[in-house]
């Protein structure tokens, strides 16, 4: 784990911490620039239509993670609502994708574009900038999963927070023997290198597909629906305290409500795209 990539002393400013979350959320929503930039050029289209993209999914994703977040833990908001806004964790996706999907559509209609092509474009981005942006996750020990015996695991004895059992216990009502000490370090699910391999399975998907002759929308409620599968197996694995019924959690009730959703507009949207016919008319 590397949390933190340099530390500068810059005039005015002070010191000034560089962190591999902020620079993989930098590069995650570059990467998604730059696939929205190509497709948009493939496609013959304005190319400068991916910076307007860029802005709103950045505006609109930052601003809707840190509702969701504020919203989410409302007790500790109320306690220090200023707090709660102004610091650097509470980044949650859902929210970011609610807010960045707002502020997308925006942009987008400002420049009077189409909605529905434009989300084609961004489906294959959205997926191969979320896998970027999950590694960032990976490298401040973030997000990890319930304790495992498994080879696959991996503890964060620097994570936010470390992989104790007192931490597990506490912050997210995972059941670990009493028998073992609240300063133990254990291993865990890398819940963060899960999503990552599936989030560009996701992508490589997506990319093969996106020539296909489909209608506009079509890819993505593709997206929507494997996102909404990809979230819900992951919660199985994480370390969560908002578990409903037993065992869904939150996230993995929002993912349900993807994969329907997702689902119905994939067959809605059924047929060839604009302007081409049907076989055999």
């Amino acid at each position: 784990m590397y949390p933190e990539l340099i530390t500068l002393d810059l005039p005015i400013l002070g010191s000034v911490t560089i962190t591999s979350f902020g620079v993989m959320m930098a590069l995650s929503f570059l990467t998604g620039f730059w696939i929205v930039r190509v497709e948009l050029r493939r496609k013959g289209m304005d190319e400068d239509l991916a910076g307007d993209v860029l802005m709103g999914a950045i505006i609109g994703g930052i601003v809707g993670a840190k509702i969701y977040y504020v919203l989410l833990n409302w007790p500790q908001t109320v306690q220090d609502p200023f707090g709660m806004l102004f610091s650097r964790a509470g980044l949650v996706w859902y929210g970011g994708f609610i807010g960045g999907a707002i502020g997308v559509i925006v942009a987008i209609r400002r420049r009077g574009a189409a909605v529905p092509v434009l989300a084609d474009i961004c489906a294959p981005a959205l997926a191969l900038a979320y896998a970027v942006g999950r590694m960032g996750c990976f490298l401040v020990g973030d997000d990890y999963g319930r304790p495992t015996e498994s080879w696959v695991g991996i503890a964060f004895p620097n994570g936010s927070p470390p992989s104790t059992a007192g931490n597990l216990r506490r912050m997210f009502g995972v059941d670990v023997p009493a028998s073992i000490p609240d300063s133990a370090v254990l291993a865990v699910h890398p819940t963060q290198l899960y999503e990552i391999g599936m989030s560009l399975l996701i992508f490589a998907i997506l990319w093969r597909l996106r020539r296909e002759p489909w209608q506009a929308g079509r890819l993505f409620a593709l997206w929507l629906a494997l996102a909404g599968v990809e979230r819900l197996v992951v919660e199985f694995f994480r370390a969560k305290d908002d578990r409903f019924f037993g065992f869904l959690t939150l996230a993995q009730l929002i993912s349900v409500g993807l994969i329907l959703f997702g689902g119905w507009l994939f067959v809605r949207l059924k047929g060839p795209s604009v302007g081409e016919s049907s076989p055999g008319t």
